[in-house]
């Protein structure tokens, strides 16, 4: 199944475009399909999906494995803005067990990527421009500063990895892959900001993707390649020159950019 895109009348994405993949149905949907649980991209570099196969073999506690796939499903956009599901559907989708998946809706909650709808139904909360604008004081506040940081740290191992992810945006951006895009994106980001050793704030960065993934899906969804980020060619560029200032600039850049495309999206709503 493949939903359209829209923005709804309040200013705000109710809902976006949901690609299928393969090996679940989408919570409340019959006949939406997700999957493709893991991506690895570069050396060693790995997106979504920590609750696939290798993380099963590695012994990840259950409700970890649950916690991990049910952000993905908010981070990569499965779960529209605005869509209550409810929480058997989850239940299903995520093959887990009432327990673990409850802590997974609480741990979200809390991480402001979940709303409780009641009767036993939750939603990602929809984009505005408030929210909006709050997300990205905070995204282009912390995120440059972390990249600053990683630089200190860039390694040759590091460097060819994130040449590998860049790669993989590319070439998603190249054949308008919106998953592989995301889920690519997400893993050049994270790999660089690791290298911070500054675990304090790139645990605060994964919380404010959280909140702005599922709108920058519907962004793409709407407008088409041109609405995907990708200043990492200048990033990488930085990188290799030792440019910390530089490094930073062009993250900052790249952050601005997705921004600028969700900013515009919802001010072309209606009333």
């Amino acid at each position: 199944m493949t939903g359209c895109g829209r923005i709804g009348a309040a200013g705000r994405f109710d809902h976006i475009l949901i690609v299928p993949r393969q090996g679940a149905r989408l919570a409340g949907s019959p006949g939406g399909q997700l999957g493709g649980d893991a991506m690895n991209v570069g050396s060693g570099t790995k997106a979504a999906g920590e609750g696939g196969a290798g993380a099963r073999d590695r012994k990840v506690p259950s409700h970890e494995v649950t916690y991990a796939r049910l952000r993905d499903m908010i981070l990569y956009g499965h779960l529209a803005p605005g869509q209550p599901v409810t929480i058997q559907g989850l239940i299903q989708d995520l093959g887990a067990g009432m327990t673990p998946v409850r802590e997974a809706i609480r741990r979200l909650t809390a991480e402001g990527a979940l709303l409780p709808q009641g009767n036993r139904r939750v939603a990602v909360p929809p984009m505005t421009l408030s929210m909006l604008e709050q997300v990205a004081f905070a995204r282009l506040t912390i995120e440059p500063k972390l990249a600053e940081l990683a630089a200190a740290h860039v390694t040759p191992a590091l460097l060819a990895g994130l040449e590998a992810a860049d790669e993989e945006v590319n070439r998603a951006i190249g054949t308008g892959n919106i998953p592989a895009y995301l889920a690519a994106n997400h893993a050049f980001h994270f790999a660089l900001y690791e290298a911070s050793d500054a675990p304090v704030l790139v645990d605060l960065v994964r919380s404010l993707w959280l909140r702005a993934g599922p709108s920058l899906r519907a962004v793409i969804g709407r407008y088409g390649r041109s609405a995907m980020p990708d200043r990492h060619s200048e990033a990488l560029e930085a990188m290799r020159r030792g440019d910390a200032a530089a490094l930073a600039q062009a993250v900052e850049r790249d952050i601005q950019q997705g921004v600028d495309h969700v900013r515009q999206a919802l001010s072309e709503v209606p009333g």
